[in-house]
């Protein structure tokens, strides 16, 4: 394995190249987008590096790196990727070079700085990849906390309506919650030997009730992240609120971070308080399920409408967490992925609407493809992905995840079924809404209605449409480097699969 430090780079370098670009000069803005995007594809390169370099049947934790930091805590640079890391990781070097794409322009009608906005993704960019990479507690709870500092400025300041209240509802849900996590974090550590290393916390023995006082604390901070009902509030107002760029970054993987959380620290950590709110994670994720899916179907708002259809979404991936079987683990963070390329897709799809309509209602559109007929194909492949049809690849993970379910909870896989029906309901008829029947009459006094797919929007969505059909058809390299990871996952909760999963799972490689 190379030694090159790819993870303290890939932690670095977009915080380098953010701090460079916050300083370019603000009557260039050309200048900080083109350095924005090549910077960003940098890092793309080297995570690139990163994946062809991993393997998925050597060590659960690769590309270690640990330098001191305050020893007198015990606290410590510590960073290791397993596979869940390393595809989330992946998501997040792809989308970002294509939301600087897809936000070329989203920045110049503000009075704020252009290269600013270019800077804060970046900087946005360093903290996402630093708490997915960090396996010392006390750093992965720093990077949560930070990583909530760009995404406010990107909501408060280069946001439509209502955004500062927005940002704020943002910032003080996930505050609120990080507040626990700190309480835990430092309950962690008395208790487990005065020590933020994650492989030595993993082997503490715990007693009974402060195990579960530490679960706790961990899992309501994941769970405003995620976020799971009835935590959920703040999301529609900041995906609403946030341009179309940061609102696919917001949904598409900051989100990510309570389910990975989840995953990464209260499974491993607390495995028998897990199996003991095993009951309240599962309830929370089908009524997230159901509740999202009939609040989306009326809303009026495309991109608060996309917001509750994540709701939903979460709630299939929180099923698959908490059905501690091997192939309803590996269909959840499939599904992470996968939501974050379907979701992010449709988010940016939605933005070039608005953009072109100067509005996000759905009843300021109607007929549109008629006007734009390539964007409406896209928006209605986007929706496709949404919906999970069969040959997309958020269908390979949310079978995973129904199965794997099912073969331990019977009732649990087939209340959530249900979501499937509704999300037919919900995406059909947005996209009904919106680009099929007679055409609005107001859209045609639009003259930017008249402009269809550009050469920067078709090099924006075609990666992310490319990876949507072929990872439906082929999911295999990615489950590949995800099952070991879940695997080890259940061996240090000790749970085993039940014979027909374990087969499946075999079979579905």
């Amino acid at each position: 394995m190379s030694s090159f430090p790819y993870l303290t780079v890939l932690t670095v370098a977009p915080l380098v190249g953010a701090a460079g670009i916050a300083f370019l000069p603000k009557d260039k803005p050309e200048l900080a987008k083109r350095a924005a995007f090549g910077w960003s594809l940098l890092i793309l390169a080297l995570t690139v590096g990163l994946w062809l370099q991993f393997k998925p049947n050597g060590d659960r934790f690769q590309f270690r790196e640990s330098y001191t930091w305050i020893p007198q805590w015990g606290a410590k640079f510590t960073f290791a990727v397993d596979g869940i890391a390393l595809v989330m990781i992946a998501l997040i070097a792809l989308l970002v070079p294509l939301v600087v794409l897809a936000s070329w322009h989203d920045a110049d009608k503000s009075k704020r700085s252009v290269p600013a906005y270019f800077a804060l993704l970046l900087a946005l960019e360093a903290t996402m990849i630093g708490v997915f990479a960090a396996q010392d507690v006390f750093l992965f709870y720093v990077f949560f906390e930070v990583m909530l500092v760009p995404m406010y400025f990107l909501i408060g300041s280069y946001g439509g309506h209502q955004k500062q209240y927005a940002a704020v509802k943002f910032f003080l849900y996930s505050l609120v919650g990080g507040l626990f996590m700190l309480a835990a974090v430092v309950g962690l550590w008395v208790l487990g030997g005065h020590t933020f290393d994650w492989q030595t916390l993993v082997s503490a023995d715990f007693s009974v009730t402060a195990e579960r006082w530490l679960f706790l604390g961990f899992f309501l901070a994941f769970a405003i992240k995620a976020p799971f009902f009835p935590f959920h509030t703040w999301l529609p107002d900041a995906g609403g609120a946030a341009q179309a760029g940061s609102a696919a970054l917001l949904v598409g993987v900051m989100d990510k971070v309570g389910t990975f959380g989840i995953l990464r620290y209260c499974l491993p950590l607390f495995p028998n308080a897990s199996k003991y709110f095993a009951w309240l994670g599962l309830t929370l994720a089908l009524v997230g399920i159901v509740y999202g899916a009939l609040v989306a179907i009326g809303q009026q708002d495309l991109k608060r409408l996309v917001s509750y259809t994540s709701i939903a979404h979460f709630g299939f991936i929180g099923i698959g967490i908490f059905a501690f079987t091997t192939q309803a683990g590996t269909g959840a963070v499939l599904y992470m992925v996968n939501h974050g390329l379907a979701t992010g897709l449709l988010f940016l799809v939605v933005g070039m609407l608005v953009s072109r309509r100067g509005s996000a209602l759905v009843s300021d559109f109607g007929g549109a493809g008629k006007l734009v007929p390539v964007l409406a194909g896209v928006f209605f492949i986007a929706g496709l992905a949404s919906l999970a049809l069969p040959g997309t690849s958020p269908f390979v993970s949310e079978f995973l995840v129904l199965i794997g379910t099912f073969t331990v909870n019977k009732t649990v896989a087939v209340i959530a079924t249900a979501g499937i029906i509704l999300a037919a309901g919900y995406v059909l008829w947005m996209i009904q809404r919106t680009t099929q029947g007679t055409t609005n009459p107001k859209l045609l006094e639009v003259k930017a209605m008249s402009r269809d797919l550009s050469l920067r929007e078709a090099v924006v969505v075609t990666p992310l449409i490319v990876l949507i059909l072929v990872l439906g058809f082929y999911p295999k390299p990615v489950i590949d480097v995800i099952n070991p990871a879940i695997k080890a996952t259940m061996t240090d909760m000790h749970v085993t699969d039940p014979k027909a999963t374990a087969g499946t799972v075999e079979a579905g490689k």
